[in-house]
């Protein structure tokens, strides 16, 4: 993540990241003293409870590194309230070159704005999340994938999204 990449939430999603990372901050030091119980069981080569702690810990820090510098970056505001206009917030319905029976359903936010929902979800500075932002229903936009084709996207329709 870049240092000028922002990350929008509504205040319930910050919130809820909040309160994850407030809670694995809590519980460093159980996981602290459960790998010191294991390191004094003896031989640390064949000592599986232990490693499986360490593992743990990684994992822990590892989202908490994660879950502070999105916090860091992201800005709180509302959920679009506006319908017709692809917005981070908004689910939309696109059809792809011209074939309006190639449609797909999605999110523009992040992963973590989702609440890890069913619903797909791309970011709004993925190549087609930035390529929709601010269209309009009906508005054809063109963006490039990997392989360096330009793909035409046209929207269908745009929806606040209800978590």
């Amino acid at each position: 993540m870049t240092d000028t990449q922002v990350t929008w939430l509504t205040q319930e999603s910050h919130d809820r990241l909040k309160s994850e990372l407030d809670s694995l901050i809590a519980n460093r030091p159980v996981i602290a003293a459960e790998i010191n119980e294991r390191r004094e069981e003896g031989d640390l080569k064949e000592n599986g409870g232990y490693h499986a702690a360490r593992e743990e810990q990684g994992q822990q820090e590892a989202r908490i590194r994660q879950l502070q510098e999105l916090l860091n970056s992201a800005k709180v505001g509302e959920a679009p309230t506006q319908s017709g206009v692809a917005l981070p917030g908004s689910v939309v319905t696109v059809y792809y070159d011209g074939d309006e029976k190639d449609t797909e359903t999605f999110l523009i936010a992040t992963r973590e704005e989702s609440g890890q929902g069913g619903l797909e979800t791309y970011s709004p500075s993925s190549p087609l999340g930035a390529a929709l932002i601010d269209a309009k229903v009906g508005e054809t936009r063109e963006y490039s994938v990997p392989s360096g084709a330009t793909i035409k996207v046209t929207l269908v329709s745009a929806e606040p999204y209800h978590g």
